[in-house]
């Protein structure tokens, strides 16, 4: 006997097939979730796994394509713990459009001047509606041994090389067998490539680059470690040659445009004017087919992200003003301690320098100690 959801079953030959299938998928992932955390849950999860196939086989067929996918798909996968996925973060259309593998490889092909045509050979390796330490990450996929990050930005970020040391360490921590780093056998990994595909409305080169190094307090020529993170600012008119090998990129980037077209004329609500650029985009044939299909959740997430810039741009704005205002707050103190200073070396109370000064006693006294404290 074994259940599932709280049904139990005794006997798999009175299950119809796709019962079985059913049955096999979520008990697959409920041993996942059981062993997520234990260290040695790699081994223990194919046992019971196979504890399941073997009980399912017993009356009726199993859906062996699905499994041998699966096999494929572990040569890089988790063996020994699991980060927990967090669904918090709202998608964004371009990761919604790249996820599809053929648009993710004619993406990979125009950037790489190749001509790959099967896209089950991208192993994607996103860790699927998750955060980590507060960021998510677009796509990660590994073709030809290489480990690639791709990440869509609508504002301009120099922590990208940062963030992405953060990623390819929790990528490199599910790729790897932890024991083997103890062995005398080098451990091969995948090389990183990091690419952002920045569509803000901040001016930038067509290409650009981020350094972790550039973020070092000690600046030097060399340092131990280092992390490059390429720039590729995709908005119309910019790396026109990359556009024109992916027509999925150079069409969103059209749809980009036109969303910041209606948005600009100020006479629409933002809703109207993400429904004017859907509209007008499935009739000049740009991105037609996915808009038509993904309609209601495209313009729910166009007004997502309009909303998420602007209000990013507010805060930047009011992180500007406040520290212009502490700049000014404090140069006021240290003119203040120059004349208590002065005032006092004439021989004057603070009593008559509050008086001079329209300052409190309180205040003249508390600047008075700071400026001797800091001697």
């Amino acid at each position: 006997m074994f259940c599932v959801n709280s049904i139990c079953y005794t006997n798999t030959k009175h299950i119809s097939y796709e019962s079985k299938v059913t049955i096999h998928h979520l008990f697959s992932n409920f041993i996942s979730e059981v062993y997520a955390l234990d260290t040695n849950s790699y081994v223990k999860q194919e046992a019971a796994e196979k504890r399941v196939d073997n009980l399912l086989q017993k009356g009726g067929k199993v859906n062996m394509s699905k499994r041998k996918n699966a096999q494929r798909s572990r040569k890089y996968s988790v063996r020994n713990r699991t980060v927990k996925a967090t669904k918090k973060y709202k998608d964004t259309i371009f990761r919604m459009l790249f996820e599809n593998k053929e648009n993710l490889l004619s993406l990979y092909n125009a950037m790489n001047h190749k001509n790959y045509t099967d896209a089950d050979a991208l192993q994607v390796v996103t860790l699927e509606n998750s955060i980590y330490m507060g960021m998510k990450n677009d796509l990660a996929f590994i073709l030809d041994m290489n480990l690639y990050l791709y990440e869509h930005q609508s504002t301009y970020n120099p922590n990208m090389p940062l963030r992405d040391l953060f990623y390819i360490s929790n990528e490199y921590q599910k790729l790897v067998v932890q024991k083997s780093l103890y062995s005398s056998v080098l451990q091969k990994i995948p090389a990183p490539k990091f690419v952002v595909f920045y569509n803000g409305t901040k001016e930038i080169e067509d290409i650009s680059e981020f350094r972790l190094s550039s973020a070092y307090e000690c600046q030097t020529d060399d340092p131990d470690l280092e992390l490059r993170v390429t720039v590729l600012n995709v908005n119309e008119g910019h790396n026109q040659e990359l556009m024109e090998h992916c027509q999925t990129l150079k069409e969103y980037a059209q749809y980009v445009a036109k969303v910041r077209k209606y948005t600009s004329l100020g006479e629409l609500s933002l809703e109207e004017a993400v429904e004017c650029a859907v509209e007008e985009c499935i009739k000049e044939g740009i991105l037609a087919e996915f808009l038509i299909q993904n309609r209601a959740e495209v313009i729910s997430m166009s007004i997502f992200e309009y909303n998420k810039d602007e209000e990013e741009k507010k805060l930047r704005k009011a992180e500007f003003e406040a520290g212009r205002e502490a700049g000014i707050e404090e140069g006021r103190m240290e003119l203040l301690k120059q004349l208590i200073q002065r005032k006092l070396s004439k021989g004057k109370s603070i009593d008559e320098i509050a008086e001079e000064l329209e300052e409190s006693v309180t205040v003249i006294q508390n600047l008075i100690v700071d400026g001797e404290t800091k001697k």
